[in-house]
């Protein structure tokens, strides 16, 4: 991608290159959200730990690899947040910043709604994807984790029992897997990069890991060593 040879030239020439920009257009995973919990209301509530998430490892990586080059990073995940939802926000959160490179992942909270929801997240992720072209950044869509495959009813309580039993129904029925394929070919359509974490977690699991141990909620928060995973990812995509 041409996002390494900024980095190149702003290596090589620290006063004459731009500062390179990337973002992070996403949902609660890309905003780094991890445990669940209920308030005394009984309200469900989210642990907040963005210094865990995937952007900031990859920032540690790519520091590692350039340590004189600044880059200006752009956090725009928000917790519950969907593809029609990141298009509304494209111009305040992301654009107006005038990135290099952008990663668009979003699918989980998208696939809650079904066949009926398919048009609407093809439509907006075909939006984001032309309207970020145009602005002149580069792109990788990134799939997200499996979601939980059971509810361990032992350990969670209503409503949040009631979140994975919803949760696992979808996963189980394929048809969160059939939202990231609707989202690769969208993404090829429109000449976006695709790094695949989803079709990595779904390896891992036909090879015997237990993806409810993987999920730091129980639902659909990686834990904060799996978003390794989707660095190392991003970074080779980056790198191919």
């Amino acid at each position: 991608m041409n996002f390494l040879n900024l980095l190149s030239d702003k290596a090589k020439n620290l006063k004459s290159e731009k500062i390179p920009t990337i973002a992070f257009l996403g949902d609660s995973v890309t905003q780094g959200c991890f445990e669940l919990y209920l308030t005394e209301d009984g309200r469900v509530e989210t642990v907040f730990d963005s210094k865990h998430g995937y952007h900031h490892v990859l920032e540690d990586i790519l520091s590692t690899l350039y340590p004189n080059v600044p880059i200006n990073y752009v956090y725009a995940g928000i917790s519950g947040d969907n593809a029609k939802g990141g298009l509304a926000r494209l111009e305040r959160d992301v654009l107006r910043y005038q990135p290099d490179l952008t990663v668009v992942s979003f699918g989980l909270n998208d696939s809650t709604h079904g066949e009926e929801g398919l048009e609407v997240y093809r439509d907006s992720l075909r939006q984001i994807f032309e309207r970020l072209r145009s602005a002149g950044s580069e792109i990788i869509f990134m799939t997200e984790n499996m979601m939980n495959t059971s509810v361990n009813y032992n350990e969670l309580r209503s409503p949040i029992a009631d979140i994975a039993k919803n949760t696992a129904s979808v996963q189980n029925s394929g048809m969160l897997t059939k939202y990231f394929e609707v989202a690769k070919q969208t993404a090829s359509e429109c000449g976006a990069c695709i790094c695949d974490v989803y079709s990595k977690w779904q390896h891992l699991h036909a090879h015997g890991v237990e993806v409810n141990h993987l999920l730091s909620n129980s639902i659909n928060h990686p834990l904060r060593k799996m978003h390794y995973l989707f660095a190392y990812s991003l970074l080779d995509t980056l790198i191919g």
